[in-house]
């Protein structure tokens, strides 16, 4: 009868912390995403063309979205062929955008050179090509 007693408490105890530790997402992780990004092509890289080691070197990068609700997202790794360089990625909200107008953003590349030579700043300008920087380190 003892034991009948204390399987009955540890059962409605199991019970009500699995009430308790239920989670209150009940979209089992998958929530969908506001907003889609996408890459962007970059229509033109401005900064110096010398600086110094462990100075940081500040590029404006010039980009297009394809329309005005689109913004910056971030800076990612690409490949062309056998190159390697950089491109920009625009995020967009899911649906449909009021102004559907292309629209010019800019954003800042920080190069941190950490020994002397001759960097290419390389960032995507289409499918297949990129658009270069020269940059001489003292």
């Amino acid at each position: 009868m003892r034991i009948f007693r204390i399987q009955s408490v540890l059962a409605m105890l199991f019970l009500a912390v699995s009430f308790v530790a239920c989670s209150s997402d009940d979209n089992n992780g998958n929530e969908t995403p506001q907003t889609i990004s996408r890459a962007v092509n970059v229509t033109a890289i401005s900064g110096p063309a010398t600086g110094k080691i462990g100075v940081d070197i500040n590029y404006d990068i010039s980009f297009i979205v394809d329309n005005a609700c689109g913004q910056f997202d971030r800076i990612s790794n690409i490949s062309i062929g056998k190159e390697e360089g950089f491109q920009v990625e625009a995020k967009y909200p899911i649906g449909t955008c009021a102004n559907e107008t292309p629209t010019a953003l800019h954003t800042v590349y920080t190069f941190s050179p950490q020994s002397k030579g001759t960097f290419e700043i390389k960032f995507k300008k289409s499918e297949t090509e990129f658009l270069v920087k020269t940059l001489v380190i003292q």
